[in-house]
């Protein structure tokens, strides 16, 4: 199979890697030439495109074409170009973080020209390389089974990691929820390791808890296993500034539970609580102090003042 990826930043260009080394052949494009030459210069089985158009013809009909660029403005104007450029039965894949409805919207997009769209929910970050990734795909039977040997190379194993979970736009639905999901999880964590660091008494080492939890109990997970490992490293934390970004998928995940109609407030505590770790004005919180001390007189530390 012979297939274009667009966009090699850490994840498309790894995701290339695990398919040049599963035996797909790969055109790479990036807007940085550089990156797709020096990604080509790595594995034969890589080849490096100066344009999307070049990467276009650089494949046989029927193509596949897989996007991994940024969602929004990166992902709108290259599906534009795409469309100048394929053909009726080609497939483009994007495999970004995209909002489902705006894949909706692409699919209607690409199928009035004849082409497939196949939107792909993509898990596994930085570790899919080796590990592989969990993909949520969705797409027409027809599509996907025509992608198939690519996403049996990229997930963990041929028969698992993967799956056609419904028709276009469900794969980024499932992705969206799936974030959602690992926000709730990662604010569990937080705040169960801060309970245990914050118990002076006992002087409990998070970094030996977080070993331990590993093994035969009901938490245990990736997520802990990469808690594990930075927390023996440094249990303090002291370089690592308490801001935690989002990358918008939580606030998808919540507004479709609005719109839907369900309770979800573990999902939505955790998604105030990265908007609180990024509000750097403070304003709630020293709205709040003032309040406390109207109404009943209690201290109030002024800017600056020491803990």
């Amino acid at each position: 199979m012979r297939l274009a990826m667009l966009g090699l930043g850490r994840m498309g260009g790894n995701m290339a890697r695990r398919l040049a080394a599963g035996g797909i052949e790969v055109v790479g494009w990036n807007r940085s030439r550089e990156t797709a030459d020096a990604l080509a210069a790595e594995w034969d089985r890589i080849s490096a495109a100066g344009t999307m158009a070049e990467a276009v013809e650089a494949l046989t009909p029927p193509r596949v074409v897989w996007s991994m660029l940024p969602a929004g403005e990166a992902t709108e104007a290259a599906l534009m170009e795409l469309t100048r450029h394929l053909e009726p039965g080609d497939i483009v894949v994007d495999g970004g973080n995209a909002d489902y409805r705006e894949s909706l919207d692409h699919g209607r997009l690409l199928g009035d020209s004849g082409i497939e769209f196949i939107d792909a929910g993509v898990s596994g970050g930085v570790w899919g390389r080796e590990e592989g990734y969990c993909l949520m795909v969705g797409g027409t039977e027809a599509a996907v089974g025509r992608l198939e040997p690519a996403l049996r190379v990229l997930a963990p194993a041929p028969d698992r990691g993967w799956a056609r979970v419904g028709p276009v736009g469900a794969g980024h639905f499932t992705k969206m929820v799936h974030n959602g999901v690992e926000y709730g999880m990662m604010q569990a964590f937080a705040e169960g390791f801060d309970l245990l660091e914050r118990k002076e008494a006992f002087a409990i080492d998070p970094g030996q808890v977080a070993e331990l939890w590993r093994h035969g109990s009901v938490v245990r997970s990736w997520l802990l296993d990469l808690m594990a490992d930075f927390l023996g490293e440094d249990a303090r934390l002291d370089d690592i500034a308490p801001w935690v970004a989002d990358s918008g998928e939580g606030r998808w995940t919540v507004r479709e539970a609005v719109d839907s109609g369900v309770p979800a407030p573990v999902l939505t505590a955790a998604l105030y609580a990265r908007f609180q770790s990024q509000d750097e004005r403070g304003y709630q919180a020293r709205l709040l102090a003032r309040l406390r001390q109207a109404f009943g007189g209690h201290a109030v530390r002024q800017g600056g003042e020491a803990e």
